[in-house]
């Protein structure tokens, strides 16, 4: 199917009562939020020309009374026999500053704790398509893996090697067969949140296949939950709000909830001042998240004072980026990054540090 025929929706609740937004996006410095690309159904009985039919598919019940309208008038076969085909994807992130904080209960002991985090343009993409079976089939592209299981059944039976996607199915639930293929522009470990990212995408994919309409908060709710089960640790708040919502965020991590607050800054400011690099060297951030987050719990008081910086320094820094003092942003960072350190030493290595002292 051509792209020129592909739905193009950033929610997932309610009708569109939009045009379509533009993809790719026709400002290159704007960072969008998720986008969810709806392909065709496609009847694999039609004699309808070579391409086959294809119908765009809107969220809302609207939906489903025309194809129930075209299977009674004979125009399509039924709903069954479709196989329907939905593509997402999410921008990466990095945070600039309150990372780890946002972990509960952290948060909860450091009033103001925020964090502040930036979408890059680096995105994880998934496909997921209806089959006329009921197997499971999962690929991951990036771990080179491929799973098939002849039932949903067995999937909820079975152990896999790509946990995050079996969690995600079992959640959603479809009543029919799927297959999903994933890929991502994130290295694996590098820190950008890339696995958030991934389960972003497959939630809007996988709720647009089984016709669940969910807001963008309940959304975040389940990919954090499901994530939990994954690492079989706690997961913070921020990852999630980038792959959402796209842009410069400040998440201001409260006792009565967590907020989101749009930075309006200039990304072209940004390029000219952010160099993203990749050192090569993958690393665990739940792991050592775990580890700063047990002892701040069982009461290390050096632990607690990092934290109490890292709480200050970002709530400078969201003032400095709105403020446009690049200066006072690098030295902020600067800062951040030594609090990190103290907090969990094996955090840098030798490679981190040469191109920092460059």
């Amino acid at each position: 199917m051509s792209e020129a025929r592909r739905q193009e929706c950033c929610v997932l609740s309610g009708p569109c009562t939009s045009r379509p937004c533009t993809f790719p996006p026709s400002s290159p410095r704007t960072i969008l939020p998720w986008i969810i690309l709806t392909g065709a159904i496609k009847n694999p009985n039609s004699n309808l020309g070579t391409k086959g039919w294809h119908v765009t598919l809107r969220p809302g019940l609207r939906n489903r009374r025309q194809m129930r309208k075209m299977t009674a008038s004979g125009r399509c076969s039924p709903l069954y026999s479709a196989v329907m085909r939905v593509q997402a994807r999410a921008p990466a992130r990095v945070d600039l500053a309150g990372g780890t904080v946002d972990i509960w209960p952290l948060y909860l002991f450091h009033p103001g704790a925020q964090t502040v985090n930036l979408a890059i343009r680096s995105y994880a993409t998934c496909v997921v398509e209806t089959r006329p079976d009921r197997r499971i089939v999962l690929t991951s592209h990036d771990q080179r893996q491929q799973e098939t299981y002849e039932s949903f059944s067995d999937l909820a039976r079975g152990e896999s090697r790509l946990p995050l996607l079996r969690e995600l199915v079992l959640f959603f639930e479809p009543r029919r067969g799927v297959t999903i293929t994933t890929s991502s522009q994130v290295p694996a470990g590098a820190g950008l949140a890339g696995s958030s990212t991934l389960n972003i995408a497959l939630c809007g994919a996988l709720a647009r296949v089984t016709g669940k309409r969910y807001t963008r908060a309940q959304v975040l709710e389940v990919a954090k939950n499901v994530e939990a089960i994954v690492i079989r640790v706690p997961t913070g708040w921020q990852d999630y709000f980038p792959a959402l919502y796209g842009g410069a965020n400040a998440v201001h991590l409260q006792r009565d909830g967590v907020r989101r607050e749009k930075l309006p800054l200039s990304f072209s400011e940004l390029e000219k001042r952010f160099v993203l690099c990749y050192t090569g060297a993958p690393r665990s951030s739940a792991i050592n998240n775990w580890e700063v987050m047990k002892a701040h719990i069982d009461g290390d008081e050096k632990v607690r004072r990092n934290f109490e910086q890292i709480t200050s320094i970002a709530g400078q820094m969201r003032e400095a980026l709105l403020a446009g003092d690049w200066s006072d942003v690098a030295k902020l960072l600067a800062k951040e990054w030594e609090n990190r350190k103290r907090n969990f030493k094996g955090i840098s290595t030798p490679k981190i540090d040469e191109m920092i002292a460059r």
